[in-house]
Protein backbone atom coordinates (compact mmCIF):
# COMPACT_ATOMS: atom_id res chain seq x y z
CA UNK A 1 0.00 0.00 0.00
CA UNK A 2 2.54 2.09 0.38
CA UNK A 3 3.71 2.46 -2.96
CA UNK A 4 0.05 3.47 -4.03
CA UNK A 5 0.49 6.43 -1.77
CA UNK A 6 3.45 7.23 -2.93
CA UNK A 7 2.03 7.33 -6.12
CA UNK A 8 -0.72 10.16 -5.89
CA UNK A 9 1.75 11.78 -3.27
CA UNK A 10 4.34 12.34 -6.72
CA UNK A 11 1.94 13.02 -9.15
CA UNK A 12 0.34 16.33 -6.57
CA UNK A 13 4.24 17.24 -6.01
CA UNK A 14 4.89 16.95 -10.33
CA UNK A 15 1.43 18.75 -10.70
CA UNK A 16 2.43 21.21 -7.93
CA UNK A 17 5.92 21.85 -9.58
CA UNK A 18 4.40 21.87 -12.82
CA UNK A 19 1.57 24.52 -12.02
CA UNK A 20 4.88 26.81 -10.08
CA UNK A 21 7.19 26.75 -13.01
CA UNK A 22 3.85 27.35 -15.00
CA UNK A 23 3.23 30.48 -12.96
CA UNK A 24 6.93 31.80 -12.69
CA UNK A 25 6.74 32.00 -16.69
CA UNK A 26 3.24 33.16 -17.05
CA UNK A 27 4.90 35.89 -14.37
CA UNK A 28 8.18 36.60 -16.43
CA UNK A 29 5.90 37.17 -19.64
CA UNK A 30 3.81 39.53 -18.06
CA UNK A 31 7.00 40.90 -16.91
CA UNK A 32 8.70 40.95 -20.56
CA UNK A 33 5.22 43.37 -21.66
CA UNK A 34 5.55 45.72 -18.80
CA UNK A 35 7.73 48.29 -19.92
CA UNK A 36 10.74 49.14 -17.77
CA UNK A 37 11.70 52.61 -17.01
CA UNK A 38 14.37 53.71 -20.35
CA UNK A 39 18.16 53.42 -19.45
CA UNK A 40 18.73 56.56 -20.98
CA UNK A 41 20.82 57.35 -23.70
CA UNK A 42 21.40 58.37 -27.43
CA UNK A 43 17.84 59.10 -29.24
CA UNK A 44 16.88 60.35 -32.66
CA UNK A 45 13.65 61.96 -33.18
CA UNK A 46 12.16 62.39 -36.50
CA UNK A 47 9.20 64.74 -36.74
CA UNK A 48 6.74 66.06 -39.26
CA UNK A 49 3.40 68.42 -39.89
CA UNK A 50 1.50 69.60 -42.79
CA UNK A 51 -0.78 71.86 -40.46
CA UNK A 52 -0.73 75.11 -41.97
CA UNK A 53 -0.14 76.44 -38.85
CA UNK A 54 2.67 73.95 -37.37
CA UNK A 55 0.67 73.61 -34.27
CA UNK A 56 0.42 69.48 -34.81
CA UNK A 57 2.46 67.23 -36.03
CA UNK A 58 3.29 63.74 -35.95
CA UNK A 59 6.44 62.12 -33.94
CA UNK A 60 8.89 59.08 -33.85
CA UNK A 61 11.89 58.34 -31.82
CA UNK A 62 14.59 55.91 -31.86
CA UNK A 63 17.06 54.81 -29.58
CA UNK A 64 17.25 54.83 -25.75
CA UNK A 65 13.27 55.91 -26.62
CA UNK A 66 11.74 53.64 -28.83
CA UNK A 67 8.04 55.29 -29.05
CA UNK A 68 5.96 57.36 -31.40
CA UNK A 69 3.08 59.41 -31.28
CA UNK A 70 1.72 63.47 -32.10
CA UNK A 71 3.34 66.87 -31.30
CA UNK A 72 1.26 70.18 -29.94
CA UNK A 73 2.78 73.46 -29.68
CA UNK A 74 2.06 75.21 -26.66
CA UNK A 75 3.23 78.35 -24.48
CA UNK A 76 5.54 77.91 -21.58
CA UNK A 77 2.31 77.32 -19.16
CA UNK A 78 1.14 74.35 -21.62
CA UNK A 79 -1.94 75.74 -23.29
CA UNK A 80 -1.77 75.16 -27.19
CA UNK A 81 -0.42 77.84 -29.21
CA UNK A 82 0.96 77.50 -32.77
CA UNK A 83 3.14 79.70 -32.59
CA UNK A 84 4.13 79.06 -28.97
CA UNK A 85 7.98 78.25 -27.70
CA UNK A 86 7.06 74.73 -26.04
CA UNK A 87 6.37 71.33 -27.81
CA UNK A 88 4.06 68.66 -25.62
CA UNK A 89 4.98 65.77 -26.90
CA UNK A 90 2.08 62.36 -26.52
CA UNK A 91 3.31 59.18 -27.29
CA UNK A 92 2.19 55.44 -26.52
CA UNK A 93 4.08 55.52 -23.22
CA UNK A 94 4.03 58.80 -21.28
CA UNK A 95 4.40 62.24 -22.20
CA UNK A 96 7.30 65.07 -22.32
CA UNK A 97 7.92 68.56 -23.31
CA UNK A 98 10.32 70.80 -25.48
CA UNK A 99 11.62 73.75 -24.29
CA UNK A 100 12.41 74.92 -27.92
CA UNK A 101 13.07 78.59 -27.26
CA UNK A 102 16.05 79.06 -28.84
CA UNK A 103 14.79 77.08 -32.33
CA UNK A 104 12.18 79.35 -32.51
CA UNK A 105 13.99 82.45 -31.63
CA UNK A 106 16.39 81.46 -34.10
CA UNK A 107 13.70 80.32 -37.05
CA UNK A 108 11.63 83.80 -36.19
CA UNK A 109 15.54 85.81 -37.29
CA UNK A 110 15.84 83.88 -40.30
CA UNK A 111 15.15 84.63 -43.95
CA UNK A 112 13.17 82.13 -46.18
CA UNK A 113 14.46 81.35 -49.69
CA UNK A 114 11.45 82.75 -51.51
CA UNK A 115 10.46 82.13 -55.26
CA UNK A 116 8.27 84.57 -56.87
CA UNK A 117 7.88 82.60 -59.89
CA UNK A 118 6.40 79.84 -57.90
CA UNK A 119 5.16 81.61 -54.59
CA UNK A 120 7.43 78.96 -52.75
CA UNK A 121 9.63 79.27 -49.57
CA UNK A 122 11.88 77.17 -47.90
CA UNK A 123 13.28 77.99 -44.20
CA UNK A 124 16.25 75.48 -42.17
CA UNK A 125 17.64 76.33 -38.95
CA UNK A 126 19.76 74.55 -36.71
CA UNK A 127 19.41 75.00 -32.41
CA UNK A 128 20.10 72.79 -29.32
CA UNK A 129 16.23 71.93 -27.64
CA UNK A 130 15.74 70.82 -24.13
CA UNK A 131 13.84 68.28 -22.82
CA UNK A 132 11.49 67.60 -19.58
CA UNK A 133 8.56 67.64 -17.61
CA UNK A 134 8.04 63.87 -18.81
CA UNK A 135 4.81 61.53 -17.07
CA UNK A 136 4.51 57.86 -17.29
CA UNK A 137 7.60 56.11 -18.90
CA UNK A 138 9.45 59.27 -19.38
CA UNK A 139 8.70 61.02 -15.89
CA UNK A 140 11.80 62.37 -14.68
CA UNK A 141 13.12 63.00 -18.20
CA UNK A 142 16.23 65.53 -18.95
CA UNK A 143 18.31 66.47 -21.88
CA UNK A 144 19.61 67.89 -24.98
CA UNK A 145 18.73 67.11 -28.50
CA UNK A 146 19.90 69.25 -31.52
CA UNK A 147 17.62 69.72 -33.96
CA UNK A 148 17.00 70.82 -37.41
CA UNK A 149 13.88 72.33 -38.32
CA UNK A 150 13.08 72.80 -42.11
CA UNK A 151 9.84 74.37 -42.96
CA UNK A 152 8.71 74.94 -46.71
CA UNK A 153 5.15 76.32 -47.59
CA UNK A 154 3.68 77.79 -51.04
CA UNK A 155 1.41 80.75 -50.83
CA UNK A 156 -1.64 81.41 -52.74
CA UNK A 157 -1.58 84.09 -55.68
CA UNK A 158 -3.99 86.88 -55.57
CA UNK A 159 -7.26 86.79 -57.06
CA UNK A 160 -8.13 89.97 -57.57
CA UNK A 161 -7.04 93.85 -57.89
CA UNK A 162 -4.06 95.20 -59.80
CA UNK A 163 -1.65 93.19 -58.23
CA UNK A 164 -4.04 89.41 -60.04
CA UNK A 165 -1.93 86.50 -60.32
CA UNK A 166 1.10 87.86 -57.74
CA UNK A 167 1.77 85.93 -54.36
CA UNK A 168 -0.05 87.20 -51.59
CA UNK A 169 2.56 87.91 -48.68
CA UNK A 170 0.24 89.28 -46.85
CA UNK A 171 0.50 88.10 -42.88
CA UNK A 172 -3.29 87.03 -43.25
CA UNK A 173 -2.36 84.85 -46.09
CA UNK A 174 -3.25 80.68 -45.53
CA UNK A 175 -0.47 78.31 -47.47
CA UNK A 176 -2.05 76.46 -50.56
CA UNK A 177 0.31 73.60 -48.59
CA UNK A 178 3.02 73.44 -46.46
CA UNK A 179 5.03 70.98 -44.76
CA UNK A 180 7.64 70.89 -41.67
CA UNK A 181 10.32 68.73 -40.58
CA UNK A 182 12.41 68.09 -37.70
CA UNK A 183 15.02 65.46 -37.27
CA UNK A 184 17.55 65.65 -34.34
CA UNK A 185 19.65 63.62 -32.25
CA UNK A 186 20.76 64.16 -28.14
CA UNK A 187 21.16 62.04 -25.04
CA UNK A 188 18.46 61.38 -22.58
CA UNK A 189 18.54 60.75 -18.76
CA UNK A 190 15.75 59.94 -16.37
CA UNK A 191 15.36 60.45 -12.19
Amino acid sequence: MTNFLRLPRLALTIALVGAAVALLATSAAFGASTPSAPAGGSIQIFSFSTSPDGGSGSILITGAIGDHGRTLSTNESGNPDPNGDYVKVTLTKGTFEINATKLVAKANHASPTFSQASCSAALSVTSPVTLLNGTGLYKGITGTVHVTASDAFILPRLTSGTNTGQCNESNSAQPVASLQLVDGTGTVRFG
